[in-house]
């Protein structure tokens, strides 16, 4: 059976927006878009939308390209962008022709009313308002894709699209005579910097997440079984009308703790053992992430405390560190993975008296934002209004010890702001928190 939620149900989840906003967000998707044609001057780039697929659409409804929705605000399935710069020159040859093309166009399926019946009103390019939702003065079938590309391509070089979203074949058909350039890097640049709109919503993920490790907090118990753990979780960020997980909760004990990716959540956890819960939600399109790790049954050993305390201590010291021009690279002059790894391999031992740096096998952090682990441009130092993790961690496989501790952190003119600093993180705290 065929079945696609369609985005609709984000849309009801948030309360409605006032016009002005609504006109204020529409600029703001204008402007985003007008910087990448700064970026780009010399082509055409075009951008495909999600579509509908059943596949991914059964288990977890539609939800837009990154991407896309981050130049374009668009969240129906099966939408093509199509961007043109104009000519600096008005006096140069060719001028007359490139100024009167359109420089975007959106392109959006035709309207099909048997398929209506199933996935709810979908937006058509006739329709008469379809300006003003849209926020595009050029709206287009889909299906004229091909006639309007043919005509951008009589007047500029190059044609630029998302290489590694598997995009590149899609224009190869319709243009097989031209080379094909990544404009991946170029929008990864733009989405790095977080705009005030973007701030408070990924402020609001991560309130929401923080509310789901207190919740989590209160029900983890001897007995109890991991994936139990994570339903609290995603129960309580969903209340908050949160459209889903940030990615797979990753909630391990004892000896799932050690592994960075665990998501089978299937172990009954024991008194005694570490909980690591790496659990994010995602709200409005935007991203949390947020790792804690708790006893189960109230107390740390004292060997889990000696090890917490090295995590814990590199942590303070990588955020007080953050500050633009820092980066998250390894191999960098302003590394802050390196203040990290220097904190732990400085700090405490393992059983053999061997430094505890080995154990620090991940890296220090990553942007957040449309996604998890957000676009980015790797070379690029860290910069005022970047929104990043700082999230060092520990993990010996033969003691059944793993710790990380993760905060999200928005990179200041001066320093650094931890949006998830209500959330414990000292040891008594934490302590007092889980006690039984």
């Amino acid at each position: 059976m065929r079945l696609v939620f369609s985005f609709a149900l984000v849309v009801a989840l948030q309360s409605p927006i006032p016009a002005a906003s609504q006109a204020h967000l529409r600029a703001q998707y204008h402007a985003r878009r007008e910087q990448l044609r700064t970026e780009l001057p010399d082509g055409v780039t075009v951008l495909f939308g999600r579509a509908e697929k059943d596949t991914d659409d059964l288990r977890s409804g539609f939800f837009q390209e990154p991407n896309f929705q981050y130049l374009t605000g668009w969240m129906e399935p099966g939408a093509v962008l199509l961007l043109a710069p104009l000519p600096e020159d008005q006096t140069s040859p060719g001028y007359q022709g490139k100024a009167a093309l359109p420089r975007e166009i959106l392109f959006l399926p035709r309207r099909n009313p048997e398929q209506e019946k199933w996935t709810g009103r979908t937006t058509g390019p006739d329709d008469p308002d379809v300006s003003r939702l849209t926020g595009f003065d050029t709206v287009l079938a889909a299906d004229s894709l091909e006639s309007q590309l043919h005509r951008m391509l009589e007047q500029y070089p190059r044609l630029y699209t998302l290489k590694n979203r598997g995009e590149a074949g899609k224009l190869q058909l319709l243009a097989p005579l031209r080379e094909i350039s990544d404009a991946g890097m170029a929008i990864a640049r733009l989405r790095m910097k977080k705009s005030p709109e973007e701030l408070a919503l990924i402020e609001r993920a991560t309130e929401a997440t923080m509310e789901a490790h207190r919740a989590a907090w209160g029900r983890a118990a001897p007995g109890l079984h991991e994936y139990q753990v994570a339903a609290t979780m995603v129960e309580v960020y969903a209340d908050r009308g949160c459209e889903r997980s940030a990615y797979a909760p990753i909630v391990g004990s004892g000896p799932n703790s050690v592994f960075l990716h665990y998501s089978r959540n299937n172990r009954r956890m024991d008194r005694g053992e570490l909980l690591l819960m790496d659990v994010g939600a995602e709200c409005s399109g935007y991203a949390a992430d947020i790792t804690r790790t708790v006893p189960v049954g109230g107390k740390f050993s004292r060997r889990q405390r000696e090890i917490y305390d090295v995590v814990l201590g590199a942590e303070k010291a990588v955020i007080a560190a953050v500050k633009p021009g820092m980066s998250l690279r390894k191999n960098s002059p302003n590394s802050l993975y390196q203040v990290a790894y220097d904190y732990i391999n400085t700090h405490g031992a393992d059983l053999h008296g061997e430094p505890l740096g080995k154990y620090f096998t991940h890296g220090i952090g990553h942007h957040v934002g449309l996604e998890v682990h957000d676009a980015s441009d790797p070379a690029l130092p860290l910069a005022e209004g970047m929104v990043i993790t700082v999230e060092p961690g520990i993990y010996i496989p033969e003691e059944n010890i793993g710790i990380r501790i993760e905060d999200m952190v928005v990179v200041t003119r001066a320093g650094a702001r931890v949006l998830s600093a209500a959330l414990p993180r000292e040891p008594g705290e934490i302590e007092k928190a889980v006690a039984r």
